[in-house]
């Protein structure tokens, strides 16, 4: 790879502040929320996406549509932008989404959620850094190829899909169910939806995720005549102790993780009674568990269910466990794919520093391309505020990561 060719790509880069901004104010005004969060899909946004790039010059612009008819549009927009590489061995595919979260209590905005705010490097609304940032750096770090009339050395594809926020079943899983002839296992599939501040870590595995609900039936009395019933509140405060043995049960350590030990924590506690004199008779929790990749879910559902069944014989209530999620952990993207090292090249020949790849305890889309064998890597320079109010993306961000995503597209060593 030329090293003038990444620095005049990096220069036309610079040049496209202003018009990575205006995207940005485009996209932010367009509230993309799934029917789950009280919104009609992103068909609106989506439609305003093509209209910005449609005369770019991409060789192929493809809209994929999941067919939902809970949204006006009947289906759920997913676009496949191609832009043809000097050879055709392997494709870059970088994946972002339309979709956003609401934006909550409004008293905690400073400003309209939907109206972009300029804050000296900091774009203000909703969507700005999760996951517009890595939306606009994909999509400007392509055009700089095109403005130039420059073919990357390998193929980019730009996958911007629906429903990242709500379970992907209209995105990334509808894609590959219905579309898996796209992707090939010698491709790169980078996914900027999550990072640290300085970019210096890649996440390439995560682990397993079980949130478990307990429900404890006992009989409720009065607060002085205790033996008349079966506190269900002290019989679920015993069984979160005696869960806590978990941690000793299960005590594996992975320094690819941060924390690197799998975690089980009580977590949400819905109300018994309404006053202090009742002895509740009912009782409901939550346990949010993060478990490291080694470990089999059976197993942790043994030695729960073993506790709880230790609870009910002692206190003589019932003890109902459900899931209202299960993720067991997919295979890890190793640390020396070629799509790691690709980052890992382009980092520190463009910022001078090192790139560590990680394991994180979160669930991301990533999980389902590498269930389907297709090693993905999660990696942006982001400032972590998303979901939060006043989000907001740097500028200084989105423009530099652009600059790592030209970079892998250039680079000629097609293995990473």
């Amino acid at each position: 790879m030329a090293t003038s060719s990444i620095h005049d790509l990096c220069d036309h880069i610079d040049a496209f502040r202003d018009d990575m901004i205006e995207l940005q104010r485009e996209l932010c005004r367009i509230p993309a929320l799934a029917p789950e969060n009280g919104g009609d899909g992103e068909a609106q946004k989506a439609e305003r996406l093509l209209d910005f790039i449609q005369d770019w010059g991409f060789d192929r612009i493809d809209l994929i549509q999941a067919p939902d008819d809970r949204v006006s549009a009947g289906y759920r927009p997913n676009i496949v932008a191609m832009l043809n590489g000097r050879r055709d061995e392997q494709t870059l595919w970088i994946m972002s989404h339309l979709d956003v979260v609401p934006p909550g209590d409004l008293s905690k905005w400073s400003g309209d959620p939907w109206t972009l705010r300029i804050e000296g490097d900091r774009l203000i609304g909703r969507g700005t850094e999760d996951n517009q940032q890595g939306l606009v750096s994909s999509l400007f770090a392509a055009k700089a190829f095109l403005d130039r009339h420059q073919r990357p050395e390998r193929t980019i594809g730009l996958l911007i899909v629906a429903d990242e926020e709500t379970g992907s079943q209209y995105g990334v899983q509808y894609l590959l169910k219905e579309h898996r002839q796209l992707f090939r296992e010698q491709d790169l599939f980078i996914i900027p939806d999550a990072g640290v501040p300085d970019g210096s870590m890649i996440e390439i595995a995560e682990k397993s995720i079980l949130w478990l609900k307990f429900e404890i039936r006992g009989v409720q009395t009065h607060g002085s005549i205790p033996q008349e019933g079966r506190n269900a509140h002290k019989a679920g405060a015993d069984l979160i102790v005696r869960l806590n043995a978990l941690y000793r049960q299960f005590p594996a350590n992975d320094p690819l993780f941060d924390p690197p030990i799998s975690t089980f924590e009580p977590t949400k506690k819905e109300a018994n009674v309404p006053n202090i004199n009742t002895i509740p008779g009912e009782d409901i929790f939550y346990f949010d568990c993060r478990i490291l990749p080694q470990y089999d879910l059976t197993d942790i559902w043994q030695f729960v269910r073993d506790a709880a069944r230790a609870v009910e014989k002692e206190h003589g209530v019932s003890v109902a466990i459900s899931s209202p999620q299960q993720e067991p952990a997919a295979p890890p993207t190793p640390a020396d794919a070629p799509v790691v090292k690709a980052i890992q090249k382009a980092m520190l020949e463009l910022r001078g520093k090192p790139c560590k790849p990680m394991g994180i305890g979160g669930g991301t889309v990533a999980a389902y391309f590498r269930h389907a064998g297709l090693p993905a890597a999660v990696w942006a320079t982001i400032a972590d505020v998303a979901h939060e109010p006043d989000e907001y993306c740097l500028i200084t961000n989105m423009v530099e990561d652009a600059k790592i995503f030209a970079h892998v597209a250039l680079q000629t060593n097609l293995s990473g």
